[in-house]
């Protein structure tokens, strides 16, 4: 059937180019096969054995007539039509769409029947062309696994979306290599023999997991590794297998991890960081105010952060694609404009949001402060917000605090 569809694909693509070459003359040409009828329309309801068989037999004659006709010549040029178009009718007579159902599930995948008619698109079971004008196929709705309907019953891959749910997590250890012969010499995958001299099978390593495939499980697809990102802070794509590369775009979003504990200097050396740790922890002394003003949940301003909702939850937690974006600079852009639109709301256009504001109880001048302000500090304690410059120069212990202390003294003096 390969070789079918193969050579189908030639035939097409010189179809093509004799159509070109002779629209303008199409209609004066006569065929010896009867062209111009459709002699093998699909009969309404079930079809016989003989239907197949006159299409095979038409095809054959096709073949014929296509290597006694002169090269180049136009009635060559037809016959290579008239052949494409019974093989479209044999594919279809013996792929009938209507009997296949609109979704399957399969060990954990939910295929779901494809009504695009699009050529492009590749089986992930049997590494060849869907032919969507005359092939049934189907696409997992969790992990984007496709394949032709008469491949569904020998996939062995379980849907990748089961692994993101149960097991978020990343290889942290870059390209962790164990070698061919842990592997016995075969796929890590489906185990067919490989080889690194291609014999039987060429081998090729995944970037992600340090495991080699054969070329059915790995098509040279690549992907940004996680632990280059984290250790080497490297966002060149390296070649990954089929697997690894749906389980990375699944994860790509997914705020799992911690870089202040999987590698802290980071911060020391990606200036960016920095100004993104500072900009979240900002929108979380933010959050309290939003939280409890009708004027901002009715303007749902925190949706702002609706692609990115770890954000308003904490400011250690980061996705893969966090990092992608600090480092175009994407990230530091759009969250600079909504840290603007934010302390607006709080301190220009919100009277609600304004009252709550602190004055500095140690200078006792200057404006209104807030905890997200670059000029100020917060007491750890009580939360009360200061001049940077009063609260560290200043010897005594914090005002409020002290004010709290003296208060809890009396209440325990006079019951």
């Amino acid at each position: 059937m390969h070789q079918e569809l193969v050579t189908l694909q030639r035939e097409i693509v010189r179809s093509e180019i004799f159509s070109s070459e002779s629209k303008t003359q199409s209609s004066d040409r006569a065929m010896d096969l009867g062209l111009a009828e459709d002699h093998f329309s699909r009969p309404v309801g079930s079809f016989v054995a003989s239907d197949v068989e006159q299409l095979k037999q038409a095809i054959a004659e096709c073949k014929r007539l296509i290597l006694e006709l002169p090269e180049h010549s136009e009635k060559q040029k037809d016959t290579v039509i008239k052949l494409i178009h019974l093989r479209l009718k044999l594919q279809e007579l013996k792929d009938p769409e209507e009997d296949e159902p609109n979704l399957q599930v399969l060990l954990e995948h939910r295929f779901s029947k494809e009504k695009s008619k699009s050529v492009k698109q590749m089986c992930d079971k049997c590494s060849t062309i869907i032919w969507g004008l005359i092939q049934t196929w189907y696409t997992c709705t969790g992990c984007y696994y496709r394949c032709h309907s008469k491949c569904m019953n020998l996939i062995n891959k379980p849907c990748v979306r089961s692994k993101v749910s149960h097991q978020s997590e990343y290889e942290l250890s870059i390209c962790p290599e164990v070698g061919l012969d842990k592997q016995d010499y075969r796929c890590a995958e489906c185990r067919t023999p490989i080889s690194l001299r291609g014999v039987p099978n060429e081998a090729r390593q995944c970037d992600y997991t340090g495991q080699y495939y054969c070329s059915s499980c790995h098509w040279n697809d690549t992907a940004i590794i996680p632990s280059r990102v984290i250790h080497n802070w490297e966002f060149e794509p390296r070649q990954v297998c089929r697997t690894s590369m749906r389980y990375l775009a699944l994860m790509i979003s997914r705020p799992v991890l911690k870089l202040k504990e999987i590698n802290p200097l980071l911060f020391n050396f990606v200036e960016e960081l920095v100004e993104i740790r500072k900009l979240r922890q900002d929108i979380l002394l933010m959050k309290p105010y939003f939280i409890t003003c009708k004027e901002a949940m009715e303007a749902r301003l925190l949706l702002h952060l609706q692609d990115r909702q770890h954000f308003v939850e904490n400011d250690d937690m980061y996705s893969l694609q966090d990092l992608i974006d600090t480092s175009s600079g994407r990230l530091s852009c759009s969250l600079t404009e909504i840290h603007t639109t934010f302390a607006k709301h709080i301190k220009l256009d919100c009277e609600k949001c304004q009252a709550k504001g602190f004055m500095c109880e140690l200078c006792k001048e200057g404006d209104i402060l807030f905890p997200f302000d670059n000029h100020t500090s917060v007491c750890h304690d009580c939360f009360a917000v200061f001049h940077r410059d009063c609260y560290y120069d200043n010897s005594t212990t914090c005002p409020r605090c002290a004010r709290m202390l003296e208060r809890q003294h009396e209440e325990s003096q006079n019951p």
